[in-house]
């Protein structure tokens, strides 16, 4: 009631507070801030349940699509091998886990270090911690170590994106690991079940294929539900055909 009551009075924090820093809402802070507008971004990231976390920048960037190409073009470049050795290229090269994990995390940490640079650059407030409403105008802001204060501004954005559902399925959160932690994990994964059939599972399940692992999928019922199906089905022949299993009509118990 103080801190509304101080608002009334003395005006806002911010013009505009943008819960979430991914591609939504760094791109909405920034052309607010364009136009002159007073804002501040919030960015959290909880642990997934195996642990890991990460900086700026959202999904995309983060445990997305930029980790995804990344080591998908590295597998792409052990089957370029393949078939350079049948064309008379000495292609004795093995494939390092660890060094590729880690070449990927770095490059990763530079975006993140050149979205903050770019949000101080444009005059927009970056806050590392967990917003929670308070009331219309009101947030509450948790840090990692528990230690909150409350801002207020005239307009709140949400802009948070998602986190991979593990289902509920009981050990899942003790025994499995996400999309949320795959392009983190420094130790090869080794012999994989992929729980589910839609893109990021397969995308997950394709290059972790082309860098030399076994690797099986679990279908509930069909490729990509929701997406053309005969470009599905086309999908999941090359994928077989390229060394990926299935099994279909199975769910985790």
């Amino acid at each position: 009631a103080v801190e509304q009551r101080f608002a009334t009075v003395m005006g806002y924090d911010y013009d505009l507070f943008v819960i979430g820093g991914g591609s939504g809402g760094l791109a909405a802070s920034k052309r607010a801030a364009g136009y002159g507008k007073k804002v501040a971004v919030a960015d959290f990231v909880k642990p997934s349940p195996a642990g890991t976390t990460w900086g700026l920048g959202g999904t995309c960037v983060n445990v997305g699509c930029i980790p995804k190409k990344l080591m998908h073009t590295s597998a792409l470049i052990g089957e370029a091998q393949a078939d350079a050795h049948g064309l008379g290229w000495d292609t004795q090269a093995s494939h390092d886990w660890h060094k590729m994990v880690s070449s990927v995390n770095n490059y990763i940490k530079s975006l993140n270090w050149g979205q903050k640079t770019d949000l101080k650059s444009k005059n927009v407030t970056y806050i590392n911690k967990f917003a929670s409403f308070v009331d219309d105008h009101t947030l509450k802001l948790t840090d990692k170590d528990g230690n909150e204060e409350q801002v207020t501004a005239e307009t709140i954005l949400i802009a948070t994106g998602g986190r991979p559902n593990l289902g509920g399925y009981e050990g899942a959160e003790e025994c499995c690991i996400s999309s949320d932690d795959i392009f983190w994990q420094k130790k090869a994964p080794g012999k994989t079940l992929v729980v589910g059939a839609a893109y990021i599972s397969l995308e997950c399940a394709g290059f972790l294929t082309g860098l030399g692992f076994d690797v099986t999928v679990m279908v509930r019922s069909i490729l990509l539900r929701g997406f053309d199906q005969e470009i599905a089905d086309k999908i999941g022949a090359f994928m077989e055909k390229s060394g990926t299993k299935f099994a279909r009509g199975l769910v985790p118990s």
